[in-house]
């Protein structure tokens, strides 16, 4: 961790189709062994197939999606004379994009049989109607959270 300087945040460049900065983030986030052009076609697939089974604006679902997903308060493991506690913070609003981001992507990378397209899609779809593995995950840090609130004035 530094302990002069932090980290500059870098300017991220809207993505050619929808012309959205999170849609880039999102395909920046999915690749692996930095392969931009997989991740991006399986995004781009995964938008179509929920714009033909939802008849909504793929965007809009997207992001609604992600909305759903993206937690209020998260623990963090504080030490206190020699005992641990888990204490409730309220999470930044770019750590609330990239964790709903990353549970997203890890649900459906998680999810078996069909292509990655497909899968995105399908649990993109369980966010936006409040389902699947990545709502349930916030559901649970929320209940984490609630469960140890007698600890939140161990807060920094």
């Amino acid at each position: 961790m530094a302990r002069r300087k932090v980290a500059p945040v870098r300017e991220v460049l809207p993505d050619p189709r929808y012309n959205s900065i999170v849609v880039e983030k999102f395909i920046r986030r999915m690749m692996i062994d930095g392969k931009k052009s997989t991740s991006t076609k399986a995004l781009y697939d995964a938008m179509a197939i929920m714009g033909d089974k939802s008849g909504e604006n793929p965007l809009d679902v997207f992001l609604k999606a992600l909305d759903n997903v993206k937690p209020v308060v998260e623990v963090k493991s504080r030490r206190v004379g020699g005992s641990t506690y888990q204490v409730p913070i309220e999470v930044r609003e770019s750590r609330k994009e990239a964790l709903s981001m990353r549970w997203i992507i890890q649900a459906a990378r998680k999810r078996s049989g069909k292509s990655m397209s497909e899968n995105l899609s399908s649990e993109l779809l369980d966010a936006f109607n409040s389902t699947g593995t990545a709502f349930k995950k916030k559901e649970d840090t929320h209940r984490m959270a609630e469960a140890n609130k007698a600890f939140s004035h161990y807060r920094w």
